[in-house]
This record gives C-alpha cells, structure tokens and sequence, in this order.
C-alpha cells in the first residue's frame, strides 16, 4: 500500500513538473494566398457585421446571437455573442486598424472558459494575390496546460482559421 502511495506521489510531482515546464504563451498562426487585393480583402475583416458570412464559428452556432458597439467598422467597433456550448459566449474588439495593411483585436472568452487574448490580421501583397495571416496569442494558464495534454489545442483551433480563411477567399475571390 506505501508503494502505491509513493509511486502516485512520484507520478503527481512528474505531472506537475512537465506542466510547470510548458509554455507560459501560445501563438496560433494561420495564413492564406487570396487572388484579390487587400482593399476587396480587408472591408469583410474590418467590418464585424461582415463577419457572419465568413467567420468559421458563424456554422457552429447559426442561432447565436450577436451585439454590435461603436462604429460600424475599425478602430472602436466590437462584436458581443451569447451562443451555445460550442462557441461560448464573448466579445472582440477592433483595437488597431490599417486600411489594407493590418487589423488588431482585442478577444474577451467569458464562456466556456475564460480569457483574453490578441487576435491579427496582415494582408501583404503579392503580385495579383493577397497573403492574409491571422495569428492569435494569449496566456496559458494552469487548466489551458493540462487541458493541452489531452487535446491538441493548435490543431483543434488551427482549423477554425483554415475554415475561415478558405470561407473568406471564397468570399473576396467571387465578389
């Protein structure tokens, strides 16, 4: 019976010690070649009522329900949602906006769980196409870390940007 206490005393001070030692930051990073120029590009980003028609999360929760703040797009303009388990509930906000260049953003996770982080979009020319990156970083705390143990959180939310961005090419390559 000790040595069973004592060996679930080792495994316990392992499992804290690998989660102690994982990063106290995450960056998740997605981009896209877009065959239109930044300035079709960036309205349907910068605009967060255009958001609904490209945004990957919109199809998770078509019921979801959606609170606008400040002016209708750039700097100041936020986004509030209230929908179901598997897209929470929160609010992004504009906090920087270049036209055509880039776009910074300020993300509240109330629901479900905590959070706030910072989300980027940079449209870079490229001869007739537009490389649009999103990346988005935050802190990892102590639940973050042992939930990441069990589920691939990079993956897991790298294709909701590879989702959205295929659904915004669509959008800026057909318009």
């Amino acid at each position: 019976m000790l040595a069973v206490i004592f060996a679930l005393i080792i495994i316990a001070i392992l499992f804290i010690v690998i989660i102690a030692g994982m990063p106290d930051q995450f960056v998740l990073a997605r981009s896209a070649k877009i065959s239109a120029p930044a300035e079709k590009i960036f309205p349907n980003v910068n605009d967060l009522h255009k958001w609904a028609a490209w945004s990957p999360w919109e199809k998770l929760d078509p019921n979801a329900k959606h609170t606008f703040d400040g002016p209708p797009a750039g700097t100041g303009a936020s986004m509030s949602w209230e929908g179901n388990k598997k897209i929470g509930a929160g609010k992004m906000t504009i906090t920087e906006s270049q036209p055509s260049t880039f776009i910074r953003m300020r993300l509240e996770f109330l629901r479900p769980f905590a959070a706030t982080n910072l989300s980027e979009f940079v449209f870079q020319p490229m001869g007739p196409q537009t490389n649009v990156a999103w990346t988005m970083t935050g802190k990892t705390n102590f639940g973050f870390k042992i939930f990441s143990l069990f589920a691939n959180c990079e993956d897991m939310a790298g294709k909701d940007f590879e989702r959205g961005l295929t659904s915004l090419k669509s959008i800026a390559e057909t318009n």
